[in-house]
């Protein structure tokens, strides 16, 4: 059974202040030995609690610098909690920073073996997987040629088709539907939806609040940090939206 549980969740990140320095002060600190280069802590996370349990979509709304993205990676396991505690249960599946990780001089027809590799895929796997990846790719042709010669679309094309192959139980999704043009975007929500289908839960963070009312029952919403509200997700969104309303759309 997949399952995600945090407790207080906090994340603190310790920071070298980047400052300018003249001659004067450089010399000076080295006088009286100051601390030239002083630490600064950002809170990104403040206290989480949350619960998602088998079968819930939750999406993650919030402003810019908010925490959505980072508290994906905290779900991961990519960064560790500073303070609180944490719990996930299944197998994880991240769809984030997809484009990351090519080998360059690789054909796509390579990299569609190195990157299944490091989504947990065999040898055996990825062969019955290879055709229908390079199918939804639509590149043809082009995956017998180096990676390094596509264009961005074209590799976040590959990208997404690699990485959705994949069978999620815990799948976290951040940001990946806008790869290629309309018609590959219709393909790859289309996919997505079919993803979800298959995944136990699934956690989302994504600026098109219609795509997280389409996709999901549960939202929470971050500010700063910190869980503002949870709950069903079209008030969540419906709570989210006022709040970021400018006072001349208030007036209209």
């Amino acid at each position: 059974m997949a399952r995600i549980e945090l407790d207080a969740v906090d994340l603190t990140f310790r920071v070298q202040k980047a400052q300018r320095m003249t001659l004067k002060d450089f010399f000076i600190g080295e006088l009286f030995r100051r601390n030239r280069n002083p630490i600064m802590e950002v809170k990104a996370l403040q206290g989480v609690s949350l619960q998602v349990n088998e079968g819930d979509r939750v999406g993650i709304v919030g402003h810019n610098g908010a925490g959505k993205s980072t508290l994906l990676r905290v779900l991961a396991g990519i960064y560790q909690p500073t303070g609180g505690r944490i719990e996930v249960e299944g197998r994880i599946s991240s769809l984030f920073d997809i484009a990351l990780g090519f080998e360059m001089d690789g054909t796509g027809w390579e990299n569609i073996a190195y990157r299944s590799y490091l989504q947990g895929e065999t040898p055996r796997s990825v062969r019955g997987k290879r055709e229908a990846i390079a199918e939804f790719s639509e590149l043809g042709e082009f995956l017998n040629m180096p990676v390094r010669y596509y264009s961005a679309g074209m590799q976040m094309r590959l990208a997404f088709s690699i990485a959705t192959a994949i069978d999620p139980e815990v799948l976290l999704v951040d940001e990946v539907l806008s790869v290629g043009d309309m018609a590959f975007q219709n393909k790859a929500r289309a996919r997505m939806l079919e993803m979800m289908s298959r995944a136990h839960l699934m956690v989302m963070v994504s600026h098109d609040l219609r795509s997280l009312e389409q996709m999901c029952n549960l939202a929470i919403w971050l500010d700063h940090g910190r869980l503002a509200m949870s709950g069903p997700c079209v008030d969540v969104i419906n709570a989210y939206t006022a709040s970021v309303q400018t006072p001349a759309a208030q007036a209209a």
